[in-house]
C-alpha cells in the first residue's frame, strides 16, 4: 500500500503529521508514505527518529495553502503547494491509493475534485465522518459541508456511496438508511426532503425512512442522508453539545468537597464517556465520490489522530471502498 500525506497541513504540522506517520509506518509493515512538503522541515523533524527509510518517500513542496485563501483560485495557482502535490501524486502514480491532509478542507475538496475527477454516476462526491452511537457502534452522515446547495438526485446517490461504506468497511450485510427531516412520518420535511424519500424507496437499499436529529446517534442507524448544509450544522452542534455537556458537568462536580469525593467512585464511568468521544481514534471524514480515495482530517490533528487516520484509510483500501461503491452504483 501507498499512501499521500500532506506533511503541511494542520495546525501543528508538520511535526505531528511527521510523527503519525512514524507510528503507522512501524504498525503497518506493507505501508508505504509519501510525504509533501517542506523537505528541509520534514527531514529536521526526522532528525534522530528510528523509521523504515525504504517505505518514507519526501516529495518536496515549498508552497502552502492556508485556509484564509479562496480554495479554487489556491489549486488552480499554487502548483507546488503541498495540497496540490500530493493530489497530483495520487493522479499521476497509479500504485499510490490515497491522500491525507490535515490542510484546508476547502482547497482539500476542491482539489480533489479538480485533480481526481468524479466517480462515473456521481454529480457530486461527500463528506463523511463518522459519529459513536449510544450503542457502541457508528454512524456515517453524509453530506457535511461538501456541498451547500444539493438536489433530490444527490441525496440518492449519497444514499447508496453509503451503503457502499457502511458495508465494505465497517461490513455491516444491510446497512439502515435515514433521511434527516424535522419528524419521522414519511410526509414530514421540506421539499428537497420530500423529493428524496419516494426516490430513496426505490433503491436496492435498506432506507428505514426519515429520522429526526434527536435521534441521529441512538444506534437505530447506520448511515444519515443530509444536505451539505444540514448536515454541516448537525455535525457541529453535536460537537459543541458534547463539549459543553462536559464541561458543565466538569465544573458542577469540583463546586463541593462531597460531589469530589463522589466523583471518585465514578471515575471510570466518566472516562469510558470521554473515550466515546474521544477525537484520537477519529481520523477524519473520507471525501467519497472521486476516484481514489481522500480523507480530510481534522485541522487540530496530533500525532495519534493523523496515526488513525492513516488506520482509516488502510481499512478503506481493505475493503476496496472505490469498487464497492462503484459496484452499488451500477447496480442501483
Amino acid at each position: 500500500m501507498k499512501i499521500v500525506v500532506d506533511a503541511m497541513g494542520g495546525d501543528y504540522s508538520p511535526s505531528e503529521i511527521v510523527k503519525g506517520c512514524v507510528l503507522s509506518l512501524k504498525n503497518h509493515k506493507d505501508l508505504t508514505i509519501v510525504l509533501v512538503g517542506q523537505e528541509v522541515l520534514i527531514n529536521k523533524e526526522l532528525e534522530n527518529t528510528i523509521f523504515p527509510k525504504e517505505r518514507l518517500i519526501i516529495e518536496n513542496a515549498n508552497d502552502i495553502i492556508t485556509c484564509h485563501e479562496a480554495p479554487v483560485e489556491a489549486v488552480r495557482t499554487k502548483n507546488d503547494s503541498s495540497i496540490v502535490k500530493g493530489l497530483d501524486y495520487l493522479k499521476n502514480n497509479e500504485d499510490a491509493q490515497a491522500f491525507v491532509s490535515a490542510g484546508s478542507t476547502g482547497a482539500v475538496l476542491t482539489g480533489a475534485f479538480l485533480k481526481l475527477g468524479r466517480m462515473q454516476g456521481i454529480k457530486r462526491p461527500a463528506l463523511a465522518p463518522l459519529f459513536p452511537t449510544a450503542k457502541g457502534g457508528k454512524v456515517m452522515f453524509i453530506d457535511c459541508g461538501a456541498n451547500m446547495d444539493t438536489n433530490e438526485t444527490n441525496l440518492v446517490q449519497f444514499a447508496l456511496m453509503g451503503h457502499a461504506y457502511m458495508k465494505s468497511v465497517q461490513k455491516i450485510e444491510s446497512p439502515r438508511i435515514a433521511l434527516l427531516s424535522v419528524g419521522a412520518e414519511d410526509e414530514k420535511g421540506n421539499e428537497l426532503v420530500k423529493k428524496a424519500f419516494p426516490l430513496l424507496k426505490e433503491q436496492k437499499i435498506n432506507f428505514v425512512g426519515n429520522v429526526e436529529a434527536r435521534d441521529v446517534l441512538s444506534g437505530d442507524y447506520d448511515v444519515i442522508v443530509c444536505d451539505g448544509f444540514a448536515g454541516n450544522v448537525l455535525t457541529k452542534s453535536i460537537e459543541g453539545a458534547v463539549s459543553f455537556t462536559m464541561k458543565v458537568v466538569k465544573e458542577n462536580i469540583l463546586k463541593t468537597t462531597w460531589r469530589k469525593i463522589s466523583a471518585l467512585f465514578l471515575k471510570k464511568a466518566f472516562k469510558d464517556v470521554k473515550e466515546t468521544f474521544k477525537l484520537d481514534s477519529i481520523g477524519g471524514a473520507p471525501f467519497l465520490g472521486v476516484n481514489k480515495l481522500v480523507l480530510k482530517a481534522h485541522g487540530n490533528s496530533k500525532s495519534k489522530n493523523i496515526e488513525s487516520a492513516i488506520n482509516e484509510v488502510v481499512e478503506f483500501i481493505k475493503g476496496d471502498l472505490i469498487e464497492s461503491i462503484r459496484k452499488t452504483l451500477t447496480c442501483e
